[in-house]
């Protein structure tokens, strides 16, 4: 990451950073890593949205390599920053591009008001500047909002948007722009999709036709099912995971508004519940606040390092 978007990752990171530092404060009123400092960390931890299963693997670690020990703020910092990459690097994979595939067909899912719309828009301009081709899908044909939301963004990426009429066929729409991507041999398909849960059957049977009806031209569509998760969510964003795992094959996640958030320590619960990629994280509206994850600056972000 450039040094200008891990200042911005550590500023929207910096409400998570609070957290965790009001836990380290409390720890170090002791001074020694007894049993008492380490269940008063455990705990800060869990308050911080890291989660239950990380919380119990950096204490574990901690109480056998620092039990019993003086310790200070900048040690602990280094020491679950440390443990915080550990857990994160495994994750940290990119959304990687097939330009043989002509297109690599990306699904977008996740609830309304996650950043589906502009994380489509955002990894469209940022391939369109490695020098390919995206064509999108405003596949969410109920929000003329999100219809319009995909054109700007296409307009700003050089990239063909294709949408139809209010409450269109998003699986026929999906299909038109299939044809038409592998017509003009574009890159990348990339398809925004509706996401609203109040009605789950329907949104999954929705989800389910559009993989269907495409895979009558390729039965191997879509290549990637990327779930867009926001961070102020919190652990919310953990139920979200299993409920679109239910519905289609998920192979990657992006998680946006860091920026906004306090919860930043759920994209480490993430990590450690799921195991699934996370391909980028996003720290504000513009196109090149949408980065590849890194999990050590993720890491020292989240805890406040240098």
């Amino acid at each position: 990451m450039a040094l200008g978007f891990f200042s911005r990752l550590k500023e929207g990171l910096s409400r998570s950073t609070h957290k965790l530092t009001e836990s380290i404060g409390v720890v170090l009123t002791r001074r020694k890593l007894d049993e008492a400092a380490l269940q008063d960390l455990e705990d800060g931890l869990v308050a911080a949205d890291l989660g239950t299963g990380v919380a119990a693997r950096v204490i574990e670690s901690f109480r056998r390599s620092r039990f019993g020990s003086e310790v200070t703020d900048a040690e602990i910092r280094t020491a679950l920053a440390g443990e915080i990459a550990e857990i994160l690097r495994p994750v940290a994979h990119p959304l990687l591009i097939d330009r043989s595939l002509k297109p690599h067909v990306v699904l977008v899912v996740g609830v309304n008001g996650t950043g589906k719309t502009t994380t489509i828009g955002k990894l469209a301009q940022a391939y369109g500047e490695q020098g390919m081709r995206s064509m999108l899908v405003a596949g969410d044909t109920f929000r003329a909002a999100a219809v319009e939301q995909l054109q700007i963004w296409g307009e700003r990426a050089g990239a063909p948007v294709i949408a139809g009429a209010p409450g269109a066929d998003a699986a026929g729409l999906a299909f038109d722009a299939l044809t038409r991507a592998r017509r003009e041999a574009a890159d990348i398909l990339l398809i925004d999709t509706a996401g609203r849960l109040h009605n789950r059957a329907e949104l999954m049977e929705q989800l389910r036709k559009i993989i269907r009806v495409m895979r009558k031209q390729d039965p191997d569509v879509p290549h990637s099912v990327v779930l867009v998760l926001d961070a102020t969510t919190g652990q919310n964003a953990l139920q979200q995971v299993n409920v679109f795992k239910e519905m289609v094959d998920v192979t990657g996640l992006v998680v946006t508004k860091l920026d906004g958030s306090a919860r930043g320590g759920i994209v480490v619960a993430l990590a450690q519940e799921f195991g699934l990629p996370v391909h980028a994280v996003g720290v504000g509206e513009k196109a090149t606040d949408l980065r590849p994850f890194d999990p050590a600056d993720y890491a020292r972000g989240l805890v406040g390092t240098a």
